[in-house]
């Protein structure tokens, strides 16, 4: 979907400090300080409008959350979900991936969440897709010892492509699905109350992407993929 842009979005997110982390390239950001504790840090690559991140952050209130967008207005959108919501666990960077290093310590990101990244479908643009091995070198270095990365789409090409890189790269794989929201895998589930249901099974948070796919009846593609 093509965003139209807005003048003086970037002003508006300059003026937001306490929501949008500023990076100054003298030092790596102080994660402690932003967040006023030690608690685990999970990023979301690709923030989008904020409906994933932000639920993630009301049902997991000891744990530090990051959005990461690069574009502006896309990303006041989802600043707009986070102040209604009044979440103190959550932050926003208005950052490319590619550069994150400069923002981290190596070894200090818990999980990452890859949902419905661009699949940039043709060969010649496959180093921009986010799980291209030069990408994951770059995961490599943000995530702890054993940390995962969670990844949903609905490409089915870029999920294969996305398998045989994790496992090219040296990541054990689990919880792998080709239709997440299928009966089958829904049907133990669908007794138990929203709130517990999104707690015992984090997977089933959904994004904008995800529901409006799932709605028209797109598998969903998904998996875990763990730091050796």
């Amino acid at each position: 979907m093509r965003i139209r842009r807005k003048p003086g979005v970037n002003a508006v997110l300059d003026d937001m400090p306490d929501i949008v982390v500023k990076h100054t390239k003298e030092q790596k950001v102080n994660w402690e300080k932003v967040f006023n504790n030690n608690n685990s840090l999970y990023l979301e690559l690709g923030c989008g409008k904020g409906g994933f991140i932000s639920t993630q952050g009301e049902l997991n209130p000891h744990i530090n959350f990051i959005g990461v967008e690069r574009v502006p207005e896309v990303l006041y959108i989802s600043i707009k979900k986070w102040k209604r919501k009044k979440l103190k666990n959550l932050r926003y960077l208005l950052y490319d991936v590619e550069m994150l290093p400069l923002l981290f310590e190596q070894g200090q990101i818990a999980r990452i969440y890859l949902n419905f990244s661009d699949p940039w479908p043709k060969n010649r643009h496959a180093k921009r897709r986010l799980t291209h091995p030069k990408f994951l070198d770059i995961y490599k270095y943000l995530l702890k010892n054993k940390g995962e990365i969670h990844m949903k789409t609905d490409n089915e090409n870029l999920f294969e492509f996305s398998l045989q890189n994790f496992a090219d790269e040296g990541f054990s794989l689990r919880k792998v699905t080709r239709d997440l929201h299928s009966i089958k895998n829904n049907r133990n589930k669908i007794l138990y109350p929203q709130e517990f249901l999104l707690k015992q099974y984090p997977e089933y948070i959904m994004t904008e992407y995800e529901r409006r796919f799932t709605n028209l009846g797109q598998p969903i593609y998904r998996l875990e993929a763990i730091k050796r």
